[in-house]
């Protein structure tokens, strides 16, 4: 591969340069500044979030934005400080603070860039598909269990006092023994703003609602002197643009930054790519996951680069850029351009705007990340899943956002090792009793014609260490429990794709099991590395190459020929329900 086309893979935002039609500029200007009007006040609500100064969100809106639209593979995706995110990074950051401001800057810093090092690390070797990993309601549970965390913890906020942090449970019990603490302004403000986010998000979606919250709460503030009323504000914030800081790190410190890192580029990762896929789907195009996972990880180097923080896909702003027409990453650009003039020209309003406005923007947020539709419809469909969604909440709502996602990790290695350790099985009866060549699959228990002393089986799934024993009790089941006692048992390899030592061993000791009663054991339909793997370890040599075959079709005919069923070559019909 030349150098040209290495960058043009890396670097999607330069074919974009080349293929910019002008028309889309004014959908694309439009959708710019409808994200500016949202992204916002949201990034500074996301910055107290995470325990930064609101400018800090501000500066996470801008670069990281732009480090996407040059390096992704998304149209409509725009990348800003998101509230799992920044719940991680307060979780991660706040005990090795202590409370001491420039530290927590400096360990952000650290771990903003070390995020971004692994997911540009994980993009360039293929990790991207890690975004598989945390199944859905997994993921679900994982992210309302955030929605709640986040509510829970601006509930004093809003009702004017301070409660200490703590996990879901803990909060709430510390909010409503404070309930005679109450700032009735602060909760006035708060709640009246709440209401008018929801009433605007419901009969004017289009409408950018924290931005017209945020600019009522300032008037508020100014022409009826709250603040002089005891209504926080968020005080001063500094002009200009963001530079370079070079942080102080501890060597103690890597540790737990490591692992905070790896818990961002999991968490974050995956939920941009389901952000990403869902808006790439609706618009007709493709996402590549790992270009995806290398774009979000120059995003996060950038942020750390302008004393922001980590930021990820943005499903609130995503989608405000698509429904207000954006065609591009044009349309991120604009925005970014927008938020800088702001940074420049516009800071001194923003000192008015009371924390109980912000606190009511994270509480309409939170409310939107909590899928309560999708708890319903998990419970319908597979209790299971509803069950592991459910675990991964709790985990987050009692153990903490951090250990959150630990419990995450172990429910989906858990959810798949279940699954295969546990694969679906079937046999081949006939189709037609009246017809011996008519083969096709039914699940174990339904009834159907067999073949006398014919028994073919299909194991949907690899034979490894985890599951070559369930493999084998599942065999010597079928072989026991068989109306007429088999004479042949075909295995269909067909779905085998892997194979390990332990199940070459496993398919030996069948062998040898079937021998010892009189049982013939072939094999049909075996891929290559399946094979491979036989051969390897001598039991393709055991088997024997006459009781191995290509399909089916001649398994069957083998055995029909043997017992001189047929004076011809049987026709067999495969079947097979994925």
């Amino acid at each position: 591969m030349n150098t040209s086309a290495v960058i043009q893979r890396w670097v999607p935002g330069l074919q974009l340069v080349r293929t910019y039609e002008r028309e889309w500029f004014r959908s694309d200007l439009l959708a710019g500044l409808s994200i500016a009007a949202v992204a916002l006040p949201i990034g500074i609500a996301y910055a107290q979030l995470g325990g930064f100064p609101p400018v800090a969100g501000i500066y996470s809106c801008i670069l990281p934005a732009v480090a996407y639209a040059i390096f992704g593979s998304s149209r409509q995706l725009v990348v800003n400080p998101d509230a799992a995110a920044c719940a991680i990074v307060a979780a991660t950051l706040a005990p090795l603070a202590l409370g001491n401001a420039n530290r927590y800057a400096d360990l952000a810093i650290v771990l903003t860039f070390v995020t971004g090092l692994l997911c540009l690390a994980g993009g360039m070797i293929g990790f991207g598909n890690i975004a598989n990993f945390l199944s859905r309601p997994i993921l679900t549970g994982y992210l309302n269990g955030i929605a709640l965390t986040i509510i829970a913890g601006q509930l004093g906020t809003l009702l004017g006092y301070k409660v200490p942090p703590g996990g879901f449970f803990h909060t709430v019990a510390g909010v409503v023994s404070r309930l005679g603490q109450t700032h009735l302004p602060t909760i006035a403000v708060g709640l009246s703003l709440f209401v008018l986010l929801l009433v605007l998000k419901r009969v004017v979606p289009k409408v950018p609602g924290p931005l017209i919250a945020a600019v009522l709460a300032c008037a508020a503030v100014y022409f009826w002197g709250l603040q002089h009323r005891g209504v926080a504000v968020v005080g001063a914030v500094p002009s200009g643009l963001p530079v370079p800081r070079i942080p102080a790190l501890a060597v103690a410190d890597l540790k737990p930054i490591l692992f905070g890192a790896a818990g961002i580029m999991l968490v974050s990762f995956c939920s941009m790519m389901t952000t990403a896929r869902g808006f790439a789907a609706k618009n007709g195009y493709s996402i590549n996951v790992n270009q995806d996972m290398f774009a979000l990880g120059m995003s996060d180097i950038a942020a750390a680069l302008s004393q922001g923080f980590v930021v990820s896909g943005a499903d609130s702003r995503t989608a405000v850029a698509d429904s207000a027409g954006g065609r591009t990453q044009v349309a991120t650009i604009v925005a970014a351009v927008a938020m800088t003039l702001v940074l420049l020209f516009l800071t001194v309003p923003l000192a008015s705007l009371p924390t109980a406005a912000l606190a009511a923007i994270l509480i309409s947020s939170a409310f939107g990340l909590f899928d309560i539709n999708s708890l319903i419809e998990y419970y319908k469909i597979s209790k299971p899943e509803f069950a592991q969604a459910m675990v991964a909440m709790l985990g987050v709502m009692t153990l903490g956002v951090l250990p959150g996602v630990l419990v995450a990790v172990v429910l989906a290695i858990l959810h798949l090792l279940r699954v295969a350790s546990r694969p679906h099985e079937r046999v081949l009866v006939l189709a037609d009793a009246q017809d011996e060549n008519a083969l096709v699959y039914k699940e174990l228990g339904e009834e159907g014609p067999t073949i006398p002393g014919l028994l073919i089986y299909r194991f949907d799934g690899s034979l490894l260490f985890f599951n070559a024993d369930h493999f084998m009790q599942r065999v010597r089941s079928l072989v026991s429990n068989a109306g007429t006692k088999p004479e042949w048992f075909i295995l269909d390899a067909e779905a085998m794709s892997l194979l390990d030592i332990t199940g070459a061993f496993a398919l030996e000791s069948l062998r040898a099991e079937l021998a010892d009663q009189k049982i013939v054991f072939a094999i049909v339909r075996e891929r290559t590395p399946f094979h491979a793997m036989l051969k390897r370890a001598g039991v393709a040599e055991s088997i024997g190459a006459e009781n191995l075959y290509l399909t089916i079709h001649q398994g069957a005919h083998a055995f029909l020929a043997q017992r001189s069923l047929v004076s011809r070559s049987p026709e067999v019909v495969g079947h097979q329900s994925h």
